[in-house]
């Protein structure tokens, strides 16, 4: 049997701690704050006006809006400030100033790379594509976010990345249009965040209803006995949470998608948005929609989230549901099945599932697909992205973990029409660390979170060491010819 032939392309995506993002300053307490906004009243005219000019020297050619966003953080802040004479604008610019930071969004890592065609494929030379990679950029506090690099293929499968711009910008929240009530029951029963209290919220409510509605209908219930208002106050919170989770976010178009940047916005995020598994979803009229499956994270718990996009301006997340929508690592297969959507899954850390459901967001019911069963895989299995549709079946990229929790990458092949067949499988790695790859944050690991077809060839973009990313190239025949 002729060995697998994987050409490394030697092209590094390193963190780049110069690409910073404004995000809100909090201190501890509000007496904190309170205490450092009277400081700055206190100031003189000159003073503030000189402090200022200091700080938008500094930052002004680092940010786009740079003084629009301050002067957003001094509204938030207003209802603290103890005085019914409105500052200057100076003053409320130097404000927003001192409650805001800048956060370096890949200072740690940049990593665990997906790839998809670019929907705008003009002005591409015949035989090439333009691609859209999505990686996992992780900062200050192990605070992950979700970035994007743009390139394209060659017909001999050269890559050309574009260079990133050095801003980053953060999308404008766009409200929810309306939540259903019976969704929101039935998640919060399988959250088992369901009580009497929580009942009488959302049953004083209509079918549908806005954040608006939902905030104003929890304030009713905390204005009851002290009591109460200490019971309610964990399972409303979940209520709160659960509505946040589900948001829509857009982007000026005029922002190259390099520095388009997404943050985490929802509680259920305030730690992380990890691992996005990116696919381009053909529906059945034909018409293309980017998903991904992510993990939300809040320092506590994770949660899988659906990401949807149709352009990479506009993006909408909203929460899985089921009782299968457990752990991390779930990626959809690029169309229904036999009409039916089809989900990869690893809800019990070990083993990889296969799930299908008749509706995206529900997801009930598993099927076990594949067992760690050679040695590089005892500890672990797991999808390295959504299947890859090929003429002889669906491409899975997997990963194992073995000894010395080493981290690879291997491939299964399954049948077309029944993906619970499976029908070879690669006995050795796809991929392992080299010598120049193990070293890093976690050390001897690679990962990918999706790959993609290219003139009979897999590009596979991944991870070393949860601190980079690079690409392999993998002629799709010496893959099948390898498999058992």
């Amino acid at each position: 049997m002729k060995p697998i032939r994987v050409r490394r392309t030697g092209l590094i995506l390193k963190p780049d701690n110069s690409r910073v993002l404004l995000r809100s300053f909090n201190l501890t307490s509000e007496k904190r704050t309170q205490q450092t906004l009277r400081r700055i009243q206190a100031l003189t005219e000159p003073s503030v006006q000189a402090e200022l000019n200091l700080v938008l020297e500094e930052f002004d050619n680092r940010h786009h809006e740079l003084k629009e966003f301050f002067l957003q953080r001094y509204e938030q802040l207003k209802p603290l400030i103890l005085t019914k004479k409105a500052p200057s604008i100076e003053r409320q610019l130097l404000i927003g100033a001192y409650f805001s930071q800048e956060y370096a969004v890949e200072g740690a890592a940049l990593f665990n790379p997906s790839l998809v065609w670019h929907p705008d494929q003009s002005g591409v030379p015949e035989g090439s594509r333009r691609f859209v990679l999505s990686l996992r950029a992780t900062g200050e506090g192990h605070l992950s976010s979700i970035t994007f690099r743009v390139g394209v293929l060659d017909k001999q499968n050269q890559i050309a990345l574009d260079p990133p711009t050095r801003f980053v910008s953060r999308p404008e929240s766009v409200s929810y249009p309306r939540y259903e009530r019976s969704l929101m029951e039935h998640k919060l029963r399988e959250l088992d965040h369901w009580d009497e209290l929580v009942a009488s919220v959302l049953f004083s409510l209509n079918d549908t209803f806005t954040l608006d509605d939902l905030k104003s209908a929890c304030q009713t219930v905390e204005r009851q006995s002290q009591e109460r208002r200490r019971r309610a106050s964990v399972p409303l919170r979940s209520l709160m949470t659960l509505a946040r989770a589900n948001y829509k976010v857009a982007f000026s178009p005029q922002r190259p998608l390099s520095e388009r940047i997404l943050f985490p916005t929802s509680p259920a995020e305030i730690n992380g948005m990890e691992d996005a598994r990116f696919v381009a979803f053909q529906g059945e009229n034909e018409k293309t929609t980017y998903y991904a499956t992510y993990t939300a994270y809040d320092g506590k718990m994770t949660m899988p989230q659906l990401l949807k996009t149709e352009d990479f301006i506009h993006f909408e997340m909203s929460t899985l549901n089921g009782f299968e929508v457990q752990n991390k690592g779930m990626a959809l297969f690029p169309r229904k099945i036999q009409g039916r959507y089809a989900m990869l899954s690893r809800q019990d850390n070990e083993n990889i599932y296969l799930m299908f459901s008749d509706n995206l967001r529900f997801w009930y019911y598993k099927e076990l697909l594949l067992k760690p069963v050679y040695p590089w895989e005892c500890v672990q299995l797991g999808n390295c992205g959504s299947p890859l549709e090929i003429d002889a079946g669906w491409l899975v990229l997997t990963h194992g973990v073995g000894p010395m929790r080493r981290y690879a990458i291997g491939a299964v092949l399954l049948d077309k029409d029944n993906p619970l067949r499976v029908l070879g499988r690669l006995r050795e790695p796809l991929l392992v660390p080299d010598t120049n790859e193990r070293e890093g944050y976690v050390p001897n690991v690679v990962y990918s979170c999706g790959a993609q077809i290219h003139n009979n060839e897999l590009i596979l973009p991944y991870a070393t060491s949860d601190c980079a990313s690079s690409f392999a190239i993998v002629p799709i025949d010496d893959i099948l010819s390898a498999m058992e």
